[in-house]
């Protein structure tokens, strides 16, 4: 099993940066990538971006590419999120997830997941 632990959301205004933070535990042996989910109130919940934890390949959705940089550091077994330029439209609940394979979009593809953490965009 591996426990995943996210950090770092809360409220900012347009604009603004906020950095995300996902600690994992465990077998983390197992972790093939990593990826940022997100879900708005009564929205279902999307992908954001993903990392290949060996290779650092990344992937992004269309709506933050550009805004959005994801990282990880494999010695401390942590995930980030840089979110710069900030929309309204980015506030939701952001999850960490966790895989043995390769990079996924879909909420499917992901075997381990955290418990969530706020983000909310003032106008």
């Amino acid at each position: 099993q591996v426990q995943l632990v996210e950090s770092g959301g809360g409220l900012v205004q347009a604009g603004d940066s906020l950095r995300l933070s996902c600690a994992a535990s465990g077998r983390t042996f197992n972790i093939g990538s990593m990826g940022w989910f997100r879900q708005a109130p009564e929205k279902e919940r999307e992908f954001v971006t993903a990392i290949n934890w060996s290779g650092g390949n990344t992937r992004y959705t269309d709506s933050v590419k550009g805004r959005f940089i994801i990282s990880r550091d494999n010695a401390k077994n942590t995930v980030y999120l840089q979110m710069n330029s900030l929309k309204p439209e980015d506030t939701a609940v952001y999850y960490c997830a966790a895989n043995s394979y390769t990079v996924s979009g879909s909420l499917g593809g992901y075997d381990y997941w955290g418990q969530g953490t706020q983000v909310t965009v003032s106008s």
